[in-house]
């Protein structure tokens, strides 16, 4: 296999919209404050949910997302690392079932110019490396 054809669909804002949570990194969580012009604590104070694991955005009543707009995203230049990868997510890419569902969901799948396996596997490397929790991958600082 050479690639998986996906490209974005203009307006389209379905995979923001799926039933789910946007985990963040603490770099997703920093690059957010600043572009909101927030202090980190302020940020995750008022749209963090912390676990010992985890960090997810807080959802608003009717929404899965604090920052989805109709118009879109409205932290789009630093979206977190989960929405930056979609659909290359591991659980998406390893399992043509997966992706099939997918399609379902996401318009962009399918469409536009194939995207390299190395761009693809290296975005699912990506999520594996900033949720390792998700993955039941070991946080190698924890003891």
């Amino acid at each position: 296999m050479e690639g998986l054809r996906f490209a974005c669909q203009p307006g389209c804002t379905a995979c923001c919209r799926a039933t789910g949570f946007v985990y963040l990194t603490e770099d997703d969580l920093r690059r957010a404050a600043a572009w909101l012009k927030m202090s980190p604590s302020e940020f995750e104070t008022r749209y963090v949910y912390r676990t010992r694991r985890r960090l997810r955005l807080r959802k608003p009543p009717g929404s899965q997302c604090p920052f989805l707009r109709e118009d879109g995203c409205s932290i789009h230049p630093v979206k977190p690392t989960q929405c930056r990868a979609y659909p290359f997510w591991p659980e998406l890419v390893s399992s043509r079932t997966a992706w099939r569902q997918a399609a379902k969901l996401c318009p962009g799948i399918g469409a536009g110019p194939i995207v390299p396996l190395s761009s693809v596997l290296r975005a699912a490397h990506e999520m594996r490396e900033a949720y390792p929790a998700l993955y039941g991958i070991r946080n190698r600082r924890e003891p």
